[in-house]
């Protein structure tokens, strides 16, 4: 028997949005809201669920993921390289990296409160992308080399960490000792026609849930690969997802309409998942 959406993981609209490409959604359990980003028109998003207001801040340039830090203020992974914002707003930058022709993508936050910042090419050359490790302090290790640098996560007692290069089809596993991730292995591969896996999330379980690009849907694994759950989608292009909202307990999903011809009238909205699961509790950038 296929796995099926359960009747409570029914999408509703949180935010209405035409955004270009929604990414990054994440929680700012300090704040209470969801903070994601529309990587190509350079805009950081906020929303509060509890009393639906939003604000839209401007990046100045491509930014691939925002997080919350741990003092207050986001961490950003943009065009040129890594980038703080103060609980002020005031800006400074981390690490300044630009490259021509590439541009920072998603991005999460380690269990010990490190950046891992993914990069890519505009035209996704193989090899012209990273993942790379950014300390508190600013300290940047590359950790792999990738085509496009996707979704990154943790297990619940972060000996795992998971990882897409979405060219790849699969969503892979690592072990990891709190600073490095070794001995890559396949965890699960996106059968041709069912789209490409996005950015991810780990649910309290250990389960994997993963945004398919160009597959209208969000899947749901557990951790020894087994696909146990489908949620279909009204938008083509899901691109992230994350639990937020009172006890972790709504899964949140980024949306995009580039290179649609004719998109649905959703796609570049954040969509939500009523009581999909049970989230983790993120970990805020220690910088």
């Amino acid at each position: 028997m296929s796995p099926v959406a359960r009747p409570s993981a029914r999408p509703d609209v949180a935010v209405r949005e035409r955004a270009s490409l929604g990414e990054g959604p994440t929680w700012d359990a300090a704040a209470g809201r969801l903070v994601w980003v529309d990587i190509l028109s350079a805009r950081i998003h906020t929303y509060d669920p509890a009393s639906g207001r939003r604000t839209v801040m401007d990046a100045g340039q491509h930014v691939g993921a925002a997080k919350p830090r741990a003092g207050g203020g986001l961490v950003v992974n943009l065009r040129d390289g890594i980038g703080l914002y103060g609980p002020d707003l005031a800006f400074s930058w981390l690490v300044r990296d630009p490259v021509p022709g590439r541009r920072g993508n998603d991005a999460a936050v380690a269990p010990d409160g490190a950046l891992w910042a993914g990069t890519m090419r505009y035209d996704e050359e193989p090899g012209g992308g990273s993942l790379t490790r950014v300390a508190p302090d600013g300290t940047a290790v590359r950790a792999l080399t990738a085509a496009v640098s996707n979704g990154t996560d943790w297990s619940p007692d972060g000996r795992l960490m998971y990882y897409v290069d979405s060219p790849t089809r699969g969503i892979d596993v690592f072990d990891f000792d709190g600073r490095e991730a070794v001995n890559r292995r396949r965890l699960a591969e996106i059968e041709t026609g069912a789209g490409f896996p996005d950015g991810l999330t780990v649910d309290a379980d250990g389960c994997v849930w993963v945004a398919l690009w160009d597959g209208a849907a969000v899947r749901r694994y557990t951790p020894d690969g087994r696909l146990d759950r489908v949620v279909a989608l009204p938008v083509r292009r899901p691109t992230a997802c994350a639990f937020g909202g009172a006890g972790l307990g709504d899964l949140y999903v980024t949306t995009a309409r580039t290179g649609l011809a004719a998109p649905h009238p959703l796609s570049g909205s954040l969509l939500v998942l009523p009581g999909a699961g049970r989230g983790l509790p993120p970990t805020p950038f220690a910088g």
